[in-house]
């Protein structure tokens, strides 16, 4: 069977599910594969972009504009 023709299947066993808990498991599934490819995409940096990113970190950080990691977490939570 080809490509086209599993996704089809797919398709149409999926629109049976009856499950609310098989169709979360198939979203967040396929969130994180997309999430990976998208990762993928990603252009490197320049060796003087990188420097540049570096310089600009250590100088944030020497003058308190940063956030604890504590600080994040509390904001997902």
């Amino acid at each position: 069977m080809n490509l086209e023709a599993r996704k089809i299947e797919f398709v149409k066993e999926f629109l049976n599910l009856q499950n609310e808990e098989v169709v979360t498991l198939l979203e967040n599934i396929l969130r994180k594969k997309k999430n990976v490819s998208d990762l993928r995409t990603f252009e490197s940096m320049t060796q003087e972009e990188l420097d540049k990113r570096i310089n600009q970190s250590e100088s944030d950080f020497q003058n308190n504009r940063f956030k604890s990691s504590s600080e994040l977490a509390a904001k997902y939570e």
